[in-house]
């Protein structure tokens, strides 16, 4: 019978033969064999901190002293039924001749294929395949190994010749067969027929092993040759091999636990039989049955070992390499099949020799391998009776388990704090303070999962001790008041206290899911604000009054706060009808609660603003249905005292929306809300007019009258935004005052700005009256009078001294010019024509310049330092973003001329941080109305800031001044962001070449002067679209360039720089990488101009650096995952010296010090091979085209290296690396967002 050997320097020369199962030794010699490279394994991870251990021998094997035991040959251990040759091939298999003699070779397709239909029985076709294995040992032997090639996407098979030849022969043979024109195998390979086949494949080899337990699995010939086949592919340099032969020996692994459990479940019935027997008296007992449980455990003994065996060969032989795999699937499979052994077979698995693998690769770089490893141990940890067993491991790795927490992948980060949950739970006192700590901030985290994740840790942590439900007769007891008083006593502390966070909202969803019912005790939380004696400070009064808010909010609304992300669409129906519910509680509880709240906290602005928004949670049909109008009337006299006594902008807008809700004429008391809104307005409206006619004709207002002034016309503008008042005339007398204010200089800040939004309300609700009836027109031509005299007073107000007032009629007029922009009228709306307004050229001008002085100052004139100071930074940010917001709609829905845009285009590249955006999104919206236009007004903001700087500089050493780096720089970003589509954007670019050289050479100096033109230096901004032209634009445009150059007198020998330079960008060199007009795809690009591997060496040197990727961005010094490794040069070194199976240096892992720039861009992706290896190095080139993943990788480092290697080849030593390596603008344009 053949036996297939692992591949190693060791076995390569050894010749198969015919003969019995190898045995234990056998097994050991090919799981040594394959393991020559145990610790400096070329495909390991080099980030794993257990590289640093010795595991050449794994000392901590359990298996490793029954196997130097086990010295003796394995046989089958009883007589198989042997079932008598078919007559007939069976069905599959192919019949050849071999020297005169007939032998059938089973096909692997029908068996790979049935596997990867999934639609057939897999126990039927595992016993199948038995069957033909039966007949015929050494076919259907071949039969299951072509069936693990063919798994593994190589269209070479194993024939039965190939039996003759060495294990590394047969591997070698079929890695050159193997299939290079695509990186997929049925692993990865996708498609819908290609989803299920990894849960087939791993059903079958599982199928396998229980259908051969009790028979072949221990015939010492099946079970031998398939570990040391999986053994030896898994050390293959091709990854379709490594991978699928990894998972294979892993299920494999844990079948064969299971296995061993069961047997070992068999020992312990026997042991405990044969006592049983034995202790009967000498008259009862039966010696045919002692003698029979004792040939059982001799038996079971010896399958016991002979499974150790094959456990052991699988763990040394594979798992031990494949663990710290370059590839990250590898590794996650290794570590969450270790995981399986130890909780289903800890007795001999979960040991600290086995868990440090775990532990190690806790610190794994990829997302995927670091989730195994927490979920594994999650099992682990929810086992009581397993607990105890890892108090030395948890005391070595739990500083990195807490760590975790903080992962930058939030599904890594949500399972490492469940676990911290578990350990909390079930190992107390291992978790410090300190620990805990670095848990509770993430309560308030974007993401909705981690928070939530982290709430259940704090609610386990200091809640449920003190707040626990007892279970009484196996029913949960209520909770009772005290119980629930101190959990809320407990949650104001830990807010108040921690000072992590300002607002409850976040940390009352974070607690939702775990301690809803307590949050949603709406009892107990009013029954604590209402109370007379309590002991609760102001903070907390307004910390508890948030939290019943949001606690309201959450259950009628169902979905988490502004700015929580949540991977959910919507609720499910059973969370809709619990929501429904909870709606109407909440509602019939805090109806008649809701007055007295607002009567005890009415002189608190902060306390009654929150409490004014719980309305906008109520079931409003309660009130009639319930018959709680009188609670609606208590409610309507607090909400006329809050709105009186109150002038702070939350509480107006707070109770001008409850009044909105309340005005539904749908509702049966809409009359009374309707008139207690009447009294309301009447009131103010009346103390306004008061108040004006003494503004009006005094010329001196005390500040108490200019107070109440501005508060009453501060609530009026509050209920104008919410609630018609057009038939109260508020427009006149704001007119008025307005014009004064215009004329005299005389009227306060405090009263001109709400009297500016009163105005515009009045303007806009005046809009919604007009219908298209003919009694209208007059109404329109009123309406235009008015919107035009409110544009001439917001445009004398844009002059006004102070700021505010500055801001506020530009954000008005911003608002109006685009509501009376040509938009209106669109939708069968033409009577409304006579409204559109087109701003004049002075109106146009005056918003530019307020754009320039408000918007565009420099970062350096704003406060920073202390924490008040940088709230202000904020605030006064999203200002100014909220203005140059307001300036590009008008841009884009053409109520300004477009060529203003230059105007905020220019400050692109020096504002990007605060508003590039804003910017880019302006331009791309620019670019689809208009691409022509838009490539001229892109030139148009180089020309004036290169016009700028020449008026304050002069044309003397302009080039070198930071100001013209800046313009480079904003060049640059303005050729990105044409994006790749070369075809499209050909004469646009030409044409911005043609004008940029006009304008260089547009003054030229005096015949005979030896100085150069003053725009000469514009070409060297013009230098950086260069890369986008084709080839045979560039020549065209030197030609171009030359004839201007004819007008021009330059020194003999001595040519302008900035001429050289715009002609080195053009020139033919300078176009190494040029895309084809037809736009070929990348991949065939690749494979029609990139150089072969072989022929790297007969690359120019200026070709090697036209192949050097400019764009590959920086490493991060420090990441969540990051841990001591060893240096990878050494480690290359001693790869080349032993010989690996593969080396893949991934994008992120350079080579340290001088290293690092002969070995960037394509050489990232370069082979080594051992030179005692000649046949299977000879062929590492076609190999190299199976790394498919890095083969991308390097594709797309390629395409964004294309589009800025000009940029990086002009000499400008003044840009930092990172800024071409990180542009955040055409990161999809180029597709380099996965950097």
């Amino acid at each position: 019978m053949p036996t297939l050997r692992s591949s190693s320097p060791s076995s390569a020369s050894s010749p198969l033969h015919k003969g019995g199962g190898g045995g234990p030794r056998a097994l050991s010699a090919s799981s040594s064999s394959s393991g020559h490279l145990p610790y400096d394994d070329p495909d390991s991870d080099p980030t794993s901190e257990g590289d640093n251990d010795s595991l050449s021998a794994d000392e901590g094997s359990d298996f490793e002293d029954s196997l130097r035991r086990s010295v003796k040959k394995r046989a089958a251990k009883r007589p198989l039924r042997i079932t008598p040759v078919a007559k007939h091939p069976k069905k599959g298999s192919l019949t050849v001749r071999d020297q005169g003699q007939k032998k059938s070779e089973p096909l692997a397709n029908d068996l790979f294929n049935a596997v990867k239909a999934a639609k057939c029985d897999m126990q039927s076709l595992v016993d199948d395949w038995l069957d033909s294995y039966k007949q015929d040992q050494d076919a259907g032997f071949l039969e299951l190994i072509n069936f693990f090639i063919r798994s593994c996407g190589c269209k070479g098979t194993v024939t039965s010749e190939m039996f003759k030849m060495s294990n590394s022969e047969v591997i070698r043979h079929l890695t050159e067969q193997f299939n290079e024109d695509s990186g997929d195998y049925p692993l990865t390979a996708p498609g819908p027929s290609w989803k299920k086949f990894q849960d087939s494949f791993c059903e079958f080899v599982r199928t396998l092993v229980y259908q051969c337990q009790y028979s072949f699995l221990y015939d010492g010939f099946l079970m031998d040759n398939l570990i040391s086949l999986l053994t030896g592919l898994s050390d293959s340099q091709v990854r379709a091999f490594r991978h699928t032969s990894t998972l294979a020996a892993m299920k494999l692994m844990t079948s064969l636990v299971k296995v061993a459990l069961q047997l070992s479940l068999h020992k312990d019935n026997n042991q405990r039989q044969y006592e049983a027997e034995r202790s009967k008296g000498p008259g009862q007992r039966a010696p045919e049955h002692l003698e029979s449980l004792l040939e059982k455990r001799r038996e079971l003994q010896e399958h016991q070992e002979e499974i150790e065996g094959m456990m052991n060969a699988l763990f040394r032989g594979v798992f031990v390499h494949r663990y710290r795999d370059v590839l990250p699937e590898i590794r996650a499979i290794c570590i969450e099949e270790i995981g399986s052994w130890m909780l289903s077979y800890s007795t001999s698995f979960l040991t600290d020799s086995y868990l440090k693998y775990i532990g190690w690769t806790l610190h794994d770089k990829h997302r995927e391998v670091r989730l195994k490893c927490l979920k594994a141990l999650k099992g682990l940890y929810s086992n009581r009776d397993l607990v105890a067993r890892l108090e030395l491991f948890t005391s070595r790795f739990k500083e990195r388990m807490v760590s975790m927490v903080m992962d930058r992948e939030y599904d890594v980060a949500v399972e490492a704090v469940r676990l911290l949950i578990i350990l909390l739970k079930n190992m107390e006192g291992v978790l410090t303070d300190s620990d805990c700590e670095s848990v509770y901030p993430v309560v308030y985290a974007s993401n909705r999962a981690l928070a939530s994740a982290a709430g259940e840790f704090l609610y386990w942590k200091l809640f449920y001790p003190e707040c626990e439900t007892r279970v009484v007769g196996g029913r949960e007891r209520r909770r009772s008041p005290r119980s629930q008083r101190t959990f809320f006593h407990l949650l104001l502390s830990f807010f108040v206290e921690s000072e992590l966070h300002d607002h409850a909202a976040y940390l009352v969803d974070s607690l939702w899911d775990c301690a809803g019912s307590q949050l949603k005790d709406w009892e107990s939380l009013t029954s604590l604000l209402l109370e007379k004696e309590q002991n609760l400070g102001d903070v907390q009064e307004r910390t508890l009054i948030e939290i019943l808010v949001s606690s309201v909010r959450q259950a009628s609304e169902g979905h988490p706060p502004v700015g929580r992300v949540t991977g959910r669409k919507g609720l499910t129906p059973k969370e809709r009808k619990i929501q429904a519910d909870d709606k109407v509680k909440l509602t019939e509880h805090l109806i008649p609660l809701l007055p007295q709240l607002l009567a005890k906290f009415s002189a608190d602005a902060e306390k009654v603003a929150p409490l004014l928004q719980l309305l906008n949670c109520f079931d409003l049909n309660i009130y009639c249905t319930g018959r709680l109008e009188k609670h609606l009337e208590l409610f309507l006299q607090q909400l006329h005292e809050v709105v009186v006594k109150h002038a702070e902008p939350a509480v107006l807008e707070a109770g001008a929306h409850a009044l909105y809700l309340l005005c539904n004429p749908e509702f049966t008391f809409f009359g009374r809300v309707d008139f207690a809104r009447s009294q309301l307005v009447d009131l103010l409206t009346d103390r306004f007019q008061q108040e004006l006619e003494e503004l009006l004709q005094s010329s001196f207002l005390d500040e108490d009258e200019v107070y109440s002034l501005a508060a009453t016309l501060k609530r009026l503008s509050a209920f104008y935004n919410a609630h018609d008042l057009s038939r109260w005339e508020l427009y006149e007398p704001c007119y008025r005052l307005l014009q004064k204010a215009v004329d005299t200089g005389e009227v306060p800040r405090q009263v001109i700005l709400p009297a500016l939004t009163l105005v515009y309300f009045s303007i806009l609700w005046t809009l919604t009256h007009i219908s298209g009836s003919d009694d209208s027109q007059k109404e329109v031509l009123s309406l235009r009078g008015r919107m035009v005299a409110f544009s001439e007073l917001c445009q004398s107000c844009l002059s006004d001294v102070d700021p505010e007032i500055q801001e506020q009629a530009f954000v008005l007029l911003s608002d109006l010019l685009l509501i009376f922009s040509p938009q209106m009228i669109v939708g069968g709306r033409d009577f409304l024509r006579p409204l559109v307004f087109f701003p004049e050229a002075t109106l146009q001008s005056e918003l530019a310049s307020f754009l320039m002085d408000h918007v565009f100052v420099q970062p350096g004139e704003l406060g920073s330092g202390n924490s008040l100071e940088d709230h202000s930074h904020i605030e006064q940010l999203h200002q100014r973003r909220r203005l140059l917001a307001g300036f590009c709609k008008l841009l884009l829905y053409g109520v300004l001329e477009m060529d203003a845009a230059s105007d905020v285009f220019k400050h692109y590249n020096k504002f990007y941080t605060d508003y590039g955006d804003i910017i880019k999104e302006t331009l791309t919206r620019a670019r689809q109305i208009d691409r022509s236009h838009c490539s001229r007004i892109l030139l148009l903001s180089l020309k004036q800031l290169y016009t700028e700087l020449l008026q304050e500089q002069g044309p003397q050493g302009l080039n070198e001044l930071p100001a013209f780096i800046e313009m480079r720089d904003l060049a640059r970003r303005f050729a990105l962001s044409f994006g790749p589509q070369q075809l499209q954007n050909r004469d646009l670019l030409v044409t911005l070449h043609k004008e940029g050289i006009e304008f260089s050479l547009s003054e030229l100096p005096p015949a005979g002067s030896s100085g150069q033109p003053p725009n000469l230096a514009f070409l060297e901004l013009l230098s950086e679209f260069s890369p986008r032209l084709f080839h045979q634009d560039k020549q065209l445009l030197l030609s171009y360039l030359e004839k201007y150059l004819q007008r021009a007198s330059q020194a003999p020998g001595r040519p302008w720089g900035p001429v050289t330079t715009y002609r080195h960008s053009l020139s033919p060199q300078e176009n190494a990488a040029q895309a084809s007009p037809q736009g070929h795809s990348r991949s065939k690009r690749r494979r029609i101009e990139a150089p072969s591997r072989r022929n790297r060496e007969d690359i120019s040197p200026t070709q090697e650096e036209s192949l050097q990727l400019s764009s590959s961005p920086p490493v991060p010094t420090l990441t969540s995952t990051a841990v001591k490794s060893r240096q990878l040069l050494g480690a290359l070194e001693e790869m080349e010296e032993e010989g690996g199976s593969e080396l893949d240096i991934t994008q992120g892992q350079h080579l340290p010090g001088p290293q690092k720039s002969r070995n960037s861009g394509p050489q990232h992706f370069r082979t080594w091979h051992s030179p005692s290896a000649p046949h299977l190095g000879s062929r590492l080139t076609r190999l190299s085209l199976m790394e498919e993943e890095e083969e991308e990788e390097l594709a797309i480092q390629d395409e964004s290296g294309e589009e800025w290697q000009e940029a990086d080849k002009q000499p400008s030593s003044h840009s930092s690396p990172g800024e071409h390596w990180l542009d955040l603008l055409d990161s999809t344009e180029l597709s380099i967002e996965d950097f």
